[in-house]
């Protein structure tokens, strides 16, 4: 699969590392703040971050799904405020990240620091069906917790 990508600003390629996987192995490639100057995310506050790129899916068969980066989220509490941004494969605007920091102190995103992960995955849009009844299952309407504590 290729992904086309736009560079939005010029500082990307230069300042700003481009998109990239970090290893052969890597599910996700880092997306990288693209700013003019640091911004700091107070303790319980988010902030919307731009990364300088956009992207171009090759169809509706596939979406971007952005996700914390575990070190920055376990680390620090900073993490997407919408826990998974999803981009649609006909969005063509810049990819900005919005970022929440549930962590006690302060934290500061500097030009170029990793704010995010990007996956690219396949899609399957569902025929919906709407039915008076569901088929029955062991579980039923059991819902949180209801499967046991481990």
């Amino acid at each position: 699969m290729k992904l086309t990508w736009k560079a939005i600003s010029p500082k990307i390629g230069r300042e700003i590392p481009a998109p990239y996987y970090a290893t052969p192995g890597a599910a996700a490639m880092d997306l990288h703040a693209c700013l003019d100057e640091p911004v700091t995310i107070p303790s319980g506050g988010r902030a919307v971050i731009p990364t300088g790129i956009a992207i171009a899916l090759p169809g509706p068969d596939f979406v971007a799904l952005i996700f914390a980066r575990s070190g920055l989220g376990v680390k620090f509490g900073i993490a997407p405020s919408n826990c998974v941004g999803v981009i649609d494969s006909d969005y063509r605007g810049e990819i900005k990240v919005g970022l929440q920091n549930s962590g006690d102190k302060d934290y500061t995103i500097r030009p170029g620091d990793r704010i995010a992960q990007m996956a690219i995955l396949p899609v399957v849009q569902a025929e919906l069906e709407q039915a008076d009844e569901l088929d029955e299952t062991a579980r039923g309407i059991g819902g949180f917790g209801s499967t046991g504590r481990n």
